[in-house]
């Protein structure tokens, strides 16, 4: 397995196994890794990747002032040992200096499907998310890339990006990876207590429920369901984010629930968001 911390040097090998005809894929994660992101890895060599290249980035342009950047659990020991027992070709481990220049200027911001859901509450987080993604894009080359279903929105979001860019690159959707509790799986569950993973577990209990009614009615009122969720989470102890039934492909908000439709959550066990989602 090869590890770059020079993005040129990353740019010059991907290229490399393009001209011999490889398939590349890409796993983008912010490390710490677990299960989840091991599923991606996985995900890629499903789709018949001859290479795969991790990146491993905390990106600071997603972050907001107050949010988590210095804190956010770090481990790269640990992230190259899983990526190499995992399979992996490669592993991209920048620091911020090696992507953005000190006078970087120029910003990928998609201005649709971003304004709602997580991109209201965390504004710029999109922008920083597309503009990390693109240039992970131009450095890895890749066929295509892994992301997960639990950043439901971030996965839209980088599909338009890539329709409306035109960028050469298929975007593979992996399913959510939860604990046997069925907590999803996420690098921010080290920071809850026991009590909150406990309260947590109200989250996927009241998707499921909701799922459970569109499969036997057909379809729903969205409002009575919406209503019954925060009820669930808040008697868990959580104090709701936001809870929204929105079209999987366009996040448009809908007000009956039919099956095809996503339900997403995002909801504070203490201090720690979490974000959760089911398509019905």
């Amino acid at each position: 397995m090869r590890i770059f911390r020079d993005a040129a040097k990353l740019q010059k090998w991907c290229m490399q196994q393009k001209r011999m005809g490889k398939r590349m894929a890409l796993v983008p994660t912010m490390g710490y890794l677990h299960e989840g992101h091991l599923s991606l890895i996985e995900t890629a060599k499903k789709n018949r990747a001859d290479e795969i290249v991790v990146s491993v980035f905390v990106n600071p342009v997603q972050f907001g002032p107050n949010e988590d950047y210095a804190t956010y659990p770090r481990n790269e020991k640990s992230d190259l040992a899983k990526c190499r027992k995992a399979g992996a070709s490669a592993v991209f481990l920048p620091t911020p200096e090696a992507l953005y220049a000190p006078d970087h200027s120029v910003y990928v911001n998609e201005e649709r499907l971003s304004t709602g859901l997580c991109g209201a509450r965390r504004p710029g987080h999109f922008r920083g998310v597309c503009t990390v993604v693109a240039k992970l894009f131009n450095l890895a080359q890749p066929d295509f890339a892994v992301f997960g279903q639990k950043d439901f929105q971030q996965a839209a979001v980088i599909n338009r990006m890539v329709r409306d860019i035109n960028f050469p690159v298929e975007i593979v959707v992996a399913p959510i990876v939860r604990e046997e509790s069925g907590l999803a799986k996420s690098s921010r569950n080290t920071y809850l207590s026991d009590a909150e993973k406990a309260s947590a577990l109200a989250i996927f209990a009241s998707l499921r429920e909701t799922a459970g009614a569109v499969a036997e009615k057909g379809s729903v009122p969205w409002k009575s369901q919406k209503a019954r969720i925060v009820r669930k989470l808040e008697k868990a102890g959580l104090k709701v984010d936001y809870a929204e039934a929105v079209d999987a492909a366009t996040l448009e908000d809908v007000k009956t629930l039919k099956p095809g439709n996503a339900v997403l959550v995002a909801a504070f066990a203490g201090r720690t968001r979490l974000i959760d989602n089911i398509i019905v």
